[in-house]
């Protein structure tokens, strides 16, 4: 497997684990790593509190926040030699309640940052942007934009 496979199973596994609700998940993939906003302002660091944030800030409904986060458009920059990439993706997100349609709720750009220790590629930051929001009323505890 070619080390942007295994930064691009990185990215799907955060899906999965947002997906499912699985916030330990989610703390897992950033036990080396951190949140912060478009601007470089940490907003959680490190499993604990990556978990915990998004376990405070995301409404679920029978333990599933009922969305499907959909990553594409990445664009790798890799030095296998320093073993550091940062990449740049585009993101939808759709929600469907049983009240609601399927819908998009939120779309933008994420900028990771990963690295490569001990035989592995990790995340070392994840960088929100934000470019079209919907409804986020029946997904967030807090307000974005």
């Amino acid at each position: 497997m070619t080390p942007s496979d295994e930064i691009r199973n990185l990215l799907g596994t955060y899906c999965e684990c947002m997906d499912s609700g699985d916030f330990e998940g989610i703390g897992a993939l950033f036990a080396r790593g951190a949140l912060a906003d478009e601007h470089g302002h940490p907003l959680a660091v490190g499993a604990e509190a990556v978990a915990a944030f998004y376990a405070a800030g995301t409404m679920l409904y029978d333990g599933s926040p009922r969305t499907k986060h959909l990553v594409s458009n990445s664009v790798f920059d890799l030095n296998e030699a320093a073993g550091t990439a940062v990449v740049r993706s585009s993101y939808v997100v759709l929600q469907q309640l049983p009240e609601a349609p399927l819908q998009p709720i939120i779309a933008g750009r994420y900028r990771d940052s990963f690295s490569h220790q001990d035989s592995a590629w990790h995340f070392v930051e994840r960088r929100f942007l934000v470019d079209l929001l919907g409804d986020l009323s029946h997904h967030l505890n807090y307000v974005v934009g």
